[in-house]
């Protein structure tokens, strides 16, 4: 899992550091975020520590009418040794008694001009994208007709060569051996390349290619959400294949299934037509058309009707 410090959240967000400079250092390990209201009221029964802490307009107006020994009880309590941060919303002036407890247990102490909820909601977003679950596999992910395609298989089998067919088709290369995925969400997985391979392909015989450089700013992107997984493995004579297609397989990716096919691969066979196609026909079941489902049905109708006719 990916490291996020307080740093981090003040450079992403140009947040300015009021106090407590030392534990600027500090890292955030949740997504969640926690406004202070009961704590400002004196319930620290279930103060969630680890939490970045948002104060806005409404926490620090009930802050300003408590007693001065109080003012300072509270904000000690808040600055905990746990605590990531403690951030202010629209530019408003940090209480003194909040300046003194942070300097003393150094809790950095931050101020952004965005009003609270909106500053919350893309702190979050920026978060859970930053700490979400994360994993690494060997294939080439391309974007082909709007779904992310991961193709994986057995090293020389052909990944990169079939990418590089689909590229020249018009589609998108997003990463190429290996496939950095983190899941953002449930069952949504995404996936990119490790920054050193960005934009690069290796073909054998040929060597690396940088596919931007040779087709256009166009051919590439960053990042896409992965949907479906094709594996590419040399054909055996003595397996079989689906034929139909209603037995769909899944492959588990962190905590997420995703659908996956299997194409054998031998001389003559155009796969990278063939993982356009699976795209397309992918797209189509999503919307409720099942080619391989309407095949099963006319032949059920077909085995009733010539049953009527043998009884007749």
């Amino acid at each position: 899992m990916a490291q996020v410090t307080t740093k981090d959240v003040m450079e992403k967000f140009n947040l300015k550091l009021v106090s407590g400079h030392e534990g600027i250092g500090r890292y955030i390990t949740t997504s969640d975020i926690s406004r202070p209201g009961l704590e400002m009221a004196g319930y620290f029964t279930h103060y969630p520590a680890d939490r970045v802490q948002l104060i806005g307009r409404t926490e620090l107006s009930f802050f300003e009418m408590l007693p001065p020994d109080l003012k300072r009880e509270r904000m000690l309590k808040l600055c905990s040794q746990e605590t990531p941060a403690i951030i202010i919303s629209r530019n408003m002036e940090v209480p003194q008694e909040l300046i003194e407890a942070s300097n003393k247990n150094n809790v950095p102490v931050l101020v952004t001009s965005m009003k609270t909820t909106r500053f919350s909601s893309r702190l979050t977003n920026y978060l859970e994208s930053k700490l979400a679950p994360s994993t690494a596999v060997h294939g080439v992910l391309v974007d082909v007709y709007g779904i992310g395609v991961l193709i994986i298989g057995k090293s020389g089998v052909g990944k990169s060569e079939t990418a590089l067919e689909l590229i020249k088709k018009g589609h998108r290369l997003v990463a190429d051996d290996c496939v950095e995925i983190r899941q953002e969400g449930e069952n949504l997985l995404i996936g990119s390349p490790p920054p050193l391979l960005e934009h690069l392909l290796e073909i054998r015989g040929i060597g690396i290619i940088n596919i931007m450089t040779l087709f256009g700013a166009s051919a590439v992107r960053p990042y896409k959400r992965i949907t479906l997984v094709v594996e590419l493995e040399n054909w055996d004579p003595d397996k079989t294949y689906d034929r139909l297609g209603l037995d769909e397989e899944k492959m588990k990716i962190i905590d997420t299934e995703v659908t996956k096919l299997t194409i054998p691969v031998r001389p003559g066979r155009n796969v990278s037509v063939l993982i356009e196609v699976a795209a397309m026909n992918y797209r189509l079941k999503k919307i409720g058309i099942n080619p391989a489902l309407e095949f099963s049905r006319r032949l059920d109708e077909v085995i009733a009707m010539q049953d009527e006719i043998d009884e007749y």
